[in-house]
């Protein structure tokens, strides 16, 4: 598999997951083992994932604390934001543009975390 190139998405649909893990090193080992995986380390504690075509590419962050984060992609993030709130979410990362993507994060009403990425 070649190096995460950008894929086109699709509003409102999945474009990104994150997995979260306190080790970088097992985690790569096991994904590209597992699927076939290409993973490529991008500065410490971070490295992109690419997954066959049709589906989003991700990365692995190293954290404490395991976790994976799907990442929506939206056709306005403010909007996005702006109703989650109004549905009864929270905003657990403000908007945020990392040099890549804008993104921020959200709780749904029961505490789950998602990216929202500006498409």
């Amino acid at each position: 598999m070649a190096h995460p190139q950008r894929k086109t998405h699709t509003p409102n649909g999945f474009g990104h997951f994150d997995i979260a893990g306190p080790e970088l090193a097992p985690l790569k080992l096991f994904y590209t083992a597992l699927f076939g995986w290409d993973v490529t380390e991008r500065g410490p504690g971070y490295a992109m994932v690419a997954t066959p075509e049709g589906s989003p590419n991700g990365a692995i962050v190293e954290t404490p604390a395991a976790s994976l984060t799907l990442g929506v992609v939206v056709p306005d993030l403010d909007a996005a934001l702006a109703a989650a709130a109004e549905r009864g979410g929270k905003v657990v990362l403000p908007k945020t543009d990392n040099g890549w993507v804008k993104k921020a994060q959200i709780a749904d009403p029961a505490g789950n975390v998602l990216t929202l990425i500006q498409g």
